[in-house]
């Protein structure tokens, strides 16, 4: 009995073990392929259970997700010369896994045969563009172009480049200083230009302003004097007709005008008693009236 018993148990372990060895699982996440003695059968690329022959066929999953390769800083030389010590980042994807196993097998094999890709495509890129613009000004384009070339090229590895980016761009250490400083003397030639022409701008301004001030004026005096001018004509010409209708009032009020120019409270002046200018005055007085 205790026999009978120990072959079920084993058949039964045999059994489990010819099961599992029969049926594999591809996840949402993996895609697999099937190979028998190293010839590919198959792919399972949709989730599900599987079926295959056990210690016959071999299933090697690969991953359908998004993936990342973060690759070490490398220096490059750009189009003036300088040198450029730049890392990126590079995301990719399994598009075709039968290509992939045949050409790189693992994730492993192909993280550094992409590496090398987008570091050739990088080092063709940098050394046409100079230094300034490659820190500044087209990144985004630089990206862009590497992207597509490298692209061009991984997907006879069954690979699709979906993104490259550069997390970081910076000069070697032994010339940041060099670098720097060369910088800073460019913008101080170029705030001094600026400072040079914007003087020569507010001289010309100046200049134009004190010429318009002087027309200005000039043509205000000319104005003025030909309107005073033109008051004192107007006023001799009321003068003239007064004199003509009544000599006596004219002179009158004429002598009134001298009086209130001279005369001031507390004043005292000391003049002939047969002086003209009091001719009114005395005359008032010795007439009493």
């Amino acid at each position: 009995m205790q026999k009978i018993t120990n072959v079920l148990l084993i058949g039964l372990i045999a059994i489990g073990v010819l099961a599992t060895q029969s049926l594999f699982i591809v996840s949402e996440t993996n895609q697999a392929i099937v190979t028998q003695m190293g010839e590919y059968l198959y792919t399972a690329n949709t989730p599900g259970i599987y079926a295959k022959m056990p210690l016959v066929q071999d299933v090697s999953y690969m991953d359908r997700r998004l993936l990342s390769t973060d690759a070490n800083a490398q220096e490059y030389l750009t189009l003036d010369k300088k040198r450029l010590r730049v890392d990126h980042v590079t995301r990719w994807r399994i598009v075709d896994p039968l290509q992939f196993y045949v050409t790189v097998r693992t994730e492993a094999g192909a993280r550094a045969r992409l590496d090398d890709i987008v570091f050739s495509e990088m080092r063709r890129e940098l050394a046409t563009l100079p230094f300034d613009v490659v820190i500044a000004d087209r990144r985004e384009e630089i990206m862009e172009t590497v992207a597509e070339s490298a692209a061009r090229q991984a997907i006879s590895f069954g690979i699709r480049i979906e993104d490259v980016r550069i997390k970081r761009a910076d000069l070697p250490k032994e010339v940041q200083q060099s670098v720097f400083e060369s910088m800073k003397a460019e913008r101080s030639r170029e705030a001094n230009r600026y400072r040079a022409e914007g003087e020569e701008q507010s001289a010309q301004i100046r200049a134009t302003a004190d010429r318009e001030r002087t027309v200005i004026l000039a043509e205000a005096y000319e104005e003025s004097q030909k309107l005073r001018g033109t008051g004192e004509a107007q006023a001799i010409a009321i003068y003239a007709e007064a004199l003509q209708k009544d000599p006596e009032f004219y002179a009158f009020s004429r002598r009134i005008e001298s009086y209130g120019k001279i005369l001031r409270e507390g004043d005292t002046l000391v003049l002939p008693s047969d002086s003209d200018l009091f001719a009114y005055l005395t005359r008032s007085a010795s007439t009493g009236r």
